[in-house]
């Protein structure tokens, strides 16, 4: 239920905050001053679009802010949407607000928690349902009535299910689609890439393969070059005619005899001893070097198509021995799904059958239930119109029953996600007539009056705490005026309902009433708020009626309708009662 709700700088509203409570509220005032643009701002905290134009002349930013009574929530379904985004409700609190800069920028917070502007119409639309000026005109649309019907009737979630079934359905015939077109590919794409790997795989490519090639190609390359270095090496050190290493074996000898006698030159004997061994491990490893290297012709040779093929295999496969490694993974992969495409295909055909089995059996099912609801909501709607005074007409739900497929694949098919059902309200406003569409009959105000029925009768299963009519009396005549008044009254013994109106007989029944004026003050518009009690609500209900100035004959008609009023809602009260033992 809504609390509170806090306005600042939208339009001409400078500061304004209004109280709510449960029951029935209504805001009245004279056109233009401002009434509509609180449902806007209303409409604003709860998520929808948000435009620099609403921010006041003259200001960087307005602001929006909602409190909410959420106690009851688990049974409005909210708390599984607030724990979703990790939201939790302080003191059984919900604390909307939504900022709107002049440049147009947006920022929402529930709970003080930054949100984007989607989560709070999705929290927005589980807490209040704002029936528009314009609202009544989608009732002439056959998609509108539809889901009217299913609200109504509680089939909303099969309709989900059915919905989920379809797009799983579709998924799987597109799927399927796409394979059998490939079908004419495939044979040349198996080919392809069977000859593909079989060229990779049969060269048996190790992924440093190149580098040691190379190398081995430069040793043979160099061959009498190398082995004439290495015999240089070792004649350097341990020729015949000059040995060095020969001469630093002496001199270890002798270095070794002076250490003997001078300890302290112990260090140099171990330095000089080390050198010693790296040199004549470097001489050994030269003779077996020189000996070993020798040119050879034929493993060049084969080296140089080796690297040959790697060249080419790079050409055609990627830039390194990795990537055509890599490729060969990917057409790997690729074979194994072509090669078991007929598997696939009779996997996605087996699918499919099974899938459109379930289309068809919820389809079935929706649309069997559907019908009965019509009934329902057939009989409720006609008892609402002779309620509502819109004749002692008939209320008919009709169903398009085109022929359907036989086969249950085409029958699936042919269903869309709302199911294979087209449904139109029609009505007949008097007894004999023949009934026909909403578009070809109703007059504005009795649409006006026709949504405000159904929404009387939806409000029976529709969860939603607080409802917002925007002027529902548009169209509306004095005489019908009451008996709005009273079906909104009722309607607010289930739900939180805030009404603005022109209407003094449907502005009598609230339980709680605001005047909305607005004056200029140093040359600006400013909106303002007043709740009105006692003579002030009657002096209000006085000038709806019969204009300023008030006078004595219509105060007295003021108060005269209140106490009819006050009575109306006793006996209704009382009728509710009895209904309910």
């Amino acid at each position: 239920m809504l609390l509170q709700l806090t306005i600042r700088n939208i339009a001409i509203i400078r500061e304004v905050q209004l109280e709510f409570g449960p029951g029935f509220t209504a805001l009245t005032g004279e056109t233009g001053a401002g009434k509509s643009i609180l449902i806007d701002a209303l409409g604003l905290v709860l998520g929808a679009r948000a435009s620099s134009d609403l921010v006041r002349s003259g200001v960087s930013r307005a602001w929006v802010e909602a409190i909410f009574d959420v106690s009851q929530l688990s049974a409005t379904g909210l708390a599984a949407t607030l724990a979703e985004y990790g939201i939790v409700p302080e003191d059984d609190q919900l604390i909307l607000s939504r900022e709107v800069q002049a440049n147009g920028r947006s920022l929402a917070r529930v709970n003080g928690q930054a949100v984007p502007a989607g989560v709070l119409a999705t929290i927005g639309a589980a807490l209040v349902d704002i029936h528009g000026q314009s609202d009544h005109l989608s009732l002439l649309k056959t998609e509108r009535q539809l889901e009217l019907l299913d609200r109504f009737g509680g089939l909303l979630p099969l309709r989900s299910e059915l919905a989920r079934a379809v797009r799983e359905f579709r998924a799987t015939l597109r799927e399927l689609d796409q394979l059998r077109a490939q079908e004419r590919d495939r044979a040349h794409r198996i080919d392809l890439l069977r000859y593909q790997l079989q060229e990779i795989t049969g060269a048996r490519l190790r992924p440093d393969e190149e580098e040691e090639l190379q190398r081995e190609r430069a040793r043979l390359q160099n061959a009498e070059r190398l082995a004439m270095l290495a015999q240089e090496v070792v004649t350097n050190l341990d020729g015949e005619d000059y040995a060095p290493l020969d001469a630093l074996r002496r001199a270890s000898l002798r270095l070794e005899e002076l250490a003997r006698l001078d300890p302290e030159q112990q260090g140099l004997v171990g330095q000089l001893r080390e050198a010693l061994y790296s040199i004549e491990d470097v001489v050994r490893t030269m003779r077996v070097y020189a000996e070993t290297v020798e040119s050879d012709p034929d493993r060049l040779a084969a080296i140089e198509d080796r690297l040959e093929l790697l060249r080419r295999l790079k050409r055609k496969y990627g830039g390194t021995v990795e990537e055509i490694l890599s490729y060969a993974e990917r057409a790997r992969r690729e074979l194994e799904t072509l090669e078991s495409s007929d598997e696939r295909i009779a996997e996605l055909e087996a699918r499919a059958e099974a899938l459109a089995a379930e289309v068809v059996q919820r389809a079935e099912e929706l649309s069997q239930r559907r019908r009965r609801a019509a009934v329902d909501l057939e009989r409720a709607m006609s008892e609402a119109m002779r309620a509502l005074r819109l004749g002692q007409g008939i209320f008919t739900v009709l169903f398009d029953d085109s022929a359907r497929p036989e086969s249950l694949v085409e029958r699936a098919a042919t269903c869309s996600e709302s199911g294979w059902d087209r449904a139109e309200f029609l009505i007949a406003p008097n007894p004999g007539q023949e009934p026909r569409p909403l578009a070809r009959i109703a007059s504005g105000g009795e649409m006006a009056r026709l949504m405000l029925a159904l929404k009387s009768i939806l409000s029976e299963v529709d969860e939603t705490p607080t409802l917002v009519f925007d002027e529902v009396d548009v169209g509306i005549g004095s005489r019908s005026a009451q008996v709005v008044g009273e079906r909104l009254w009722e309607l607010a013994q289930r739900h939180q309902v805030i009404v603005i109106s022109h209407l003094p007989q449907i502005a009598a029944f609230a339980d709680r009433h605001y005047k909305i004026t607005k004056h200029v003050e140093e040359g600006t518009t400013e909106t303002l708020v007043h709740e009105l009690r006692g003579e002030a609500r009657l002096e209000e209900l006085a000038a709806m009626m019969d204009g300023v100035p008030i006078t004595p004959e219509s105060l007295a008609n003021a108060r005269a309708m209140v106490e009819r009023v006050e009575q109306r809602k006793a006996a209704l009260a009382g009728i509710r009662v009895g209904s309910n033992r």
